[in-house]
């Protein structure tokens, strides 16, 4: 979501003492770009098909879940949009040459993709929630709740738009060192990167996964105290809740490293953290490829659709 530009191969500690190490990018040029380019194909093809069993199924027969699936879909689409334009960044040895307003689209359109994502899944967790809690008892069978409308989904976007806003605002194409031309937030000041960082990092990862915890935490109560449905009923719900509860444990996995290692960077840069010198060439190295592994979340939903509801596996069959 948000690229660290390492190339000077400095930086400073909280100490005020400058740190510099050496850094061998010559792997990340040719390994990086190849592996967002297989994200790119995988995760082009894979939400393509899941936005096409979603929305193209009966919308009487859709779960209430699946407006919240598609939008993930969706969300996962804008950001792999973009990943050929990174790729070539990281081929050229960070150098963008297709020009500002590029620069600044993309940008927005990959923090748009991380905001929207979370919030996705946040607000399937919460659906979630909400189903557990009104379940009807076993004498009476729970009417069909029908699909999240079209406010709250217009909302999530909103949001997510809003939260990505700086990117679209602060992102620029600037001449950088050895005539290359860097696509990065506009000068600023560490403190206002760390500040934008750390908020990102808030809104778009830890805030949303305290709220999906929540919510699983409400779902088991609520399991345990009342929801005792018909075999077929709670057989389907809890294949529902091992299929959400997979794609929280992705997206938590894929972003934390990234999460952790810009948060501390940032704030080792804005002087707010001790860190020793080496530490912060390790960080320095191992954030694009914690990046990468970040990217490649967009990819993996498809898979665990695929392995773990039998209805999109069914639906895909109809397709083909």
């Amino acid at each position: 979501a948000e690229e660290y530009y390492y190339g000077e191969e400095t930086a400073g500690n909280a100490t005020g003492e400058a740190c510099e190490w050496q850094a061998d990018w010559e792997a990340s040029f040719s390994l990086l770009p190849l592996l967002y380019l297989l994200v790119f194909a995988l995760g082009l093809s894979g939400n393509g098909l899941v936005l096409l069993t979603v929305w193209r199924g009966p919308r009487a027969r859709r779960r209430s879940a699946d407006a919240y699936i598609g939008n993930l879909a969706l969300a996962d689409l804008a950001f792999v949009a973009t990943l050929p334009l990174w790729a070539a960044y990281t081929a050229l040895r960070f150098h963008w040459p297709f020009g500002a307003a590029l620069c600044k689209l993309s940008s927005f359109l990959v923090l748009l993709s991380m905001f929207a994502s979370a919030f996705c899944l946040g607000g399937l967790s919460a659906e979630r929630c909400r189903a557990a809690a009104r379940a009807a008892p076993p004498a009476r069978a729970a009417p069909r709740r029908r699909p999240a409308g079209l406010g709250p989904l217009a909302a999530l976007w909103a949001a997510a738009a809003a939260a990505a806003l700086p990117a679209l605002l602060l992102r620029e194409a600037r001449r950088g060192p050895r005539n290359r031309t860097l696509c990065e937030l506009a000068a600023g000041g560490a403190g206002r990167a760390a500040a934008l960082s750390l908020g990102a990092t808030a809104l778009g990862f830890a805030a949303p996964l305290l709220l999906m915890a929540v919510c699983y935490c409400c779902v088991g109560a609520a399991v345990r105290r009342h929801l005792r449905p018909r075999r077929a009923e709670a057989a389907a719900r809890r294949r529902l809740l091992r299929l959400i509860a997979a794609l929280v444990a992705v997206f938590a996995g894929c972003w934390l490293p990234f999460h952790l290692l810009k948060s501390l960077f940032a704030l080792a840069a804005a002087g707010l953290l001790e860190l020793p010198c080496a530490l912060l060439g390790l960080i320095a190295r191992l954030h694009p490829y914690a990046t990468c592994l970040a990217y490649l979340n967009s990819c993996l939903n498809p898979l665990l659709y695929a392995f773990l509801d039998g209805r999109f596996r069914a639906r895909c069959r109809l397709l083909l």
